[in-house]
């Protein structure tokens, strides 16, 4: 595949603050970044050259400070220019940045912030800082907190400013580089914390750098590219694929409003190419497939059969099925159906890049058959993330496809995915144990996956090592997989498969409000959830779907019991992590009760 013409080797920038600012050397006036101005009520463009003066005034900023090269700066933001700025600004002082979530609990953001010893705080609101009150013995690392908006006047801490105060209204000096080792520390990113407190990744610049200019070989990538980026910057996976690549290669990068506000946003961007976790393409695919169910038989069956015909198409052009005479019939199918579909994620997406979790294979198909190349890939926060991918002639959407240039794979003891590649972790942040832990005695770095590998190279994740449920008959079930196939039904938002140690599988789930308020109408129940959640009608109904999605799975893999949670599992309510990762032990404690009753009497 062509690659792009102007892409910034990893040898030419050394650091990430040299990445941007050859970037800003190469093209100054091309645009960088689109954010929406609330006030304006407008999308406004920043170009390379005005970033690189926003990027010189946070660094004077910065630089009337008590920081030393190698101190914390944290930032708890949106995705904007401006956190593009302070991260710019900091790793040029030699500062080490530390994102944080916005939407993450207090408490965490607090254990963070003192595990690292974060010297500045950079949030949004008011509010935010006042969610402290209860942890804030935990800050006294901070030596600056600052907010992006106007503060109350009553403000008793002196560390606390606002950055319309704070920040100079310009600066006469360039922008500084203080460091030109690619293997100095660049970053600390806290892992989710799915079974325990947080760890702090420690990556260098040249562990990104070189994670970035791998990634860009999977599909090319040019300066009239435009990505909307909505996945947050505190997630590693957007942090290079969607930010440091697209300085890799001068595209242009667009600030969704919201998730909420999705939809309107792609149409009004138009991006030609996005960068997702699997849950949103899975949202567009539940509401596509709902407004057809409402919609007339004829629309379905066009949709059915233009996915079918194309699914048939890709797979003839990727070398691995026949020419077939209906594809006569695709360029009627593609105006009727494809393009209008499409159109809705703004008409001009030549691919789309799924990772974090697997995507669930029909998802792809349907996507892939519509027109749109899903690209997926598989990484972790320890391999900076990109570990693997598909390219667009060489896709297999059931797998997570080849390495990625410059890192190496192989398949360990138990099927463990092991990895190695300048990509790779410098280690945990004071936790040598837990660092070690995660290396075998030859340098490999056990991913915790475990895989297997086709003759062409290709990866195919198979499971967990750690998220096996043995059964008390002995039989190992990956719940991982069932709780995928469950979800394929629109009808589930959020599912958990049980049964540790227990004669047969369960499972909790939290049920699409929408959906079953109109199926349990349909079966003479009380169309609130919170009031027909529990009972042994709600449990069949439940059961009798669940089953319909894995059949496919052994005997003994079979679901014989049901919860049914009226509320989602949200990080407000400590279910979720930031990255939205399920913490099951933390379900599993908070609803103990009904999960005793699922075994009652076993």
């Amino acid at each position: 595949m062509a690659q792009s013409v102007d892409l910034i080797t990893p040898d030419v920038a050394l650091t990430l603050d040299g990445l941007f600012s050859e970037r800003v050397r190469r093209s100054p006036d091309a645009v960088a970044y689109t954010a929406f101005e609330a006030e304006a009520a407008a999308w406004r463009d920043y170009t390379w050259g005005q970033m690189d003066r926003l990027v010189a005034r946070w660094q004077a900023g910065l630089g009337r400070e008590r920081l030393d090269p190698g101190d914390r700066v944290a930032i708890m933001l949106r995705n904007s220019p401006t956190w593009v700025a302070l991260d710019q600004a900091a790793l040029g002082l030699g500062l080490v940045v530390v994102p944080l979530y916005t939407q993450d609990r207090p408490d965490n953001v607090a254990y963070i912030i003192a595990n690292c010893g974060a010297r500045l705080l950079l949030f949004e609101q008011p509010e935010q800082w006042a969610a402290f009150a209860d942890v804030g013995a935990q800050l006294e690392s901070l030596v600056r907190v600052l907010c992006l908006e106007p503060l109350p006047r009553a403000c008793a801490d002196p560390r606390l400013l606002s950055v319309l105060t704070w920040l100079p209204n310009e600066s006469t000096n360039p922008v500084v580089h203080v460091n030109r080792d690619p293997h100095k520390l660049a970053s600390i990113i806290y892992t989710s914390g799915t079974t325990g407190r947080p760890k702090g990744v420690m990556l260098s610049h040249h562990n990104m750098l070189t994670d970035a200019y791998s990634a860009v070989q999977l599909f090319n990538v040019s300066a009239q590219d435009t990505f909307l980026s909505f996945l947050p910057l505190s997630h590693t996976f957007e942090r290079t694929c969607g930010y440091y690549l697209t300085v890799l290669a001068g595209a242009r990068v667009a600030y969704a409003r919201s998730i909420a506000q999705l939809g309107e946003d792609l149409i009004s961007i138009r991006p030609t190419l996005l960068i997702s976790v699997p849950r949103i393409y899975e949202r567009v695919h539940a509401a596509i497939r709902a407004k057809l169910a409402d919609g007339p038989a004829l629309r379905r069956k066009l949709f059915e059969l233009a996915t079918q015909i194309g699914w048939a198409r890709f797979e003839h052009q990727q070398g691995r099925g026949p020419w077939r005479a209906s594809f006569v019939l695709w360029p009627v199918l593609k105006k009727l159906v494809a393009d209008k579909v499409l159109a809705r994620l703004g008409g001009r997406l030549r691919a789309a890049v799924s990772g974090g979790a697997a995507l669930p294979p029909d998802v792809a198909r349907v996507f892939i058959g519509l027109g749109l190349p899903v690209l997926q890939g598989y990484g972790l926060t320890e391999t900076s993330p990109v570990v693997s991918g598909n390219r667009i002639e060489n896709n297999v959407p059931e797998s997570i496809g080849q390495p990625i240039p410059g890192v190496q794979v192989k398949i360990g003891s138990q099927g463990a995915l092991l990895v190695k590649g300048p990509n790779v972790m410098l280690g945990y942040w004071n936790n040598p144990e837990a660092t070690q832990t995660m290396f075998t005695e030859d340098g490999w770095l056990n991913t915790g996956d475990t895989a297997r590998m086709d003759d062409e190279g290709r990866l195919y994740i198979t499971g967990r090592l750690k998220d096996i449920i043995v059964l008390s008959t002995g039989e190992k079930v990956p719940p991982v997989d069932m709780e995928a196939a469950i979800a394929r039904d629109p009808f589930f938002d959020q599912v958990m498969v049980i049964g540790e140690g227990k004669p047969y599988l369960s499972v909790f789930v939290v049920p699409n409000k929408e959906l079953w308020a109109k199926v349990a109408a349909e079966h003479g129940l009380d169309s609130a959830l919170s009031r027909s959640a529990h009972g042994p009608r709600a449990e069949q109904l439940v059961l009798a779907r669940i089953n319909a999605q894995i059949r496919q799975f052994p005997g003994y893999a079979q679901i014989r019991r049901v919860a049914v949670f009226p509320e989602p599992w949200t990080v407000e309510n400590g279910m979720l992590t930031p990255t939205l990762k399920l913490k099951r032990a933390r379900v599993l404690d908070q609803h103990r009760s009904e999960y005793e009753q699922l075994y009652a009497g076993h």
